[in-house]
C-alpha cells in the first residue's frame, strides 16, 4: 500500500534584512522574500531590519527561535565579504544543527548567473529550537535564486523525498 500524499502545510515565517543602509521604502530583497513567501502559501509573522551588528543580530534572531509562532526565518544580506558582513558570525552560533547542503547547493546553482563571484557567498542554514534559518545574500537575485531554486521545495511538506516541514515545531 502507498503512502498518502502528503498535504500543503503553511508556515509563518520571518523575514530579516540585514543592512546598513535599506529602509523599508528601500527593502526591495526584503520585499522580494515576503512576495514569494506569499505566493507559494505561508504567512509573515515578521519583518525586521536591522544594522548589520553580531549583537542586534543574534538578539532578533534568537527572539523570533524562542518565538512558537515562528517556525521558519529567511534572512538576506551580511553574507559576503565586506567588513560589515556579518550574518554567518552571528547566526551560526545559534544552530543547534547547521544545513551544510543549503551553502553548497546555493553556490552550486549561483554559478550559472555569477560565474566564480559564487565562492564569495558566505549564505548558510541551520535548525535552532525547531525553527529552520535560511540566510540569503543581499541581492535581488540571490533571493530570488535562493527562494526559488532551494527553500521554497524545503519548506512544503509535498516535496520528496524530504523536506524540512517535519523537522519544525508545530
Amino acid at each position: 500500500m502507498s503512502k498518502p500524499a502528503a498535504r500543503f502545510e503553511p508556515l509563518a515565517l520571518a523575514v530579516l534584512t540585514v543592512s546598513d543602509t535599506r529602509t523599508p521604502e528601500t527593502d526591495t530583497s526584503g520585499d522580494l522574500l515576503v512576495a514569494r513567501l506569499k505566493e507559494a502559501g505561508h504567512t509573515l509573522q515578521a519583518r525586521q531590519i536591522v544594522k548589520d551588528d553580531i549583537y542586534q543580530l543574534r538578539k532578533v534572531v534568537s527572539d523570533w527561535i524562542a518565538d512558537d509562532r515562528i517556525q521558519g526565518i529567511v534572512t538576506t544580506g551580511g553574507t559576503g565579504f565586506s567588513g560589515r558582513d556579518s550574518t554567518p558570525e552571528a547566526l551560526a552560533p545559534l544552530f543547534d544543527k547547521t544545513i551544510e547542503g543549503f551553502g553548497e547547493l546555493f553556490r552550486q546553482v549561483s554559478v550559472e548567473d555569477i560565474g566564480s563571484s559564487t565562492i564569495q557567498s558566505r549564505c548558510l542554514a541551520g535548525l535552532a529550537n525547531r525553527t529552520v534559518i535560511f540566510c540569503l545574500p543581499g541581492s535581488n537575485n540571490a533571493c530570488a535564486t535562493g527562494w526559488d531554486r532551494i527553500i521554497v521545495e524545503q519548506l512544503d511538506a509535498r516535496h520528496r523525498p524530504c523536506n524540512f516541514v517535519a523537522q519544525v515545531r508545530r
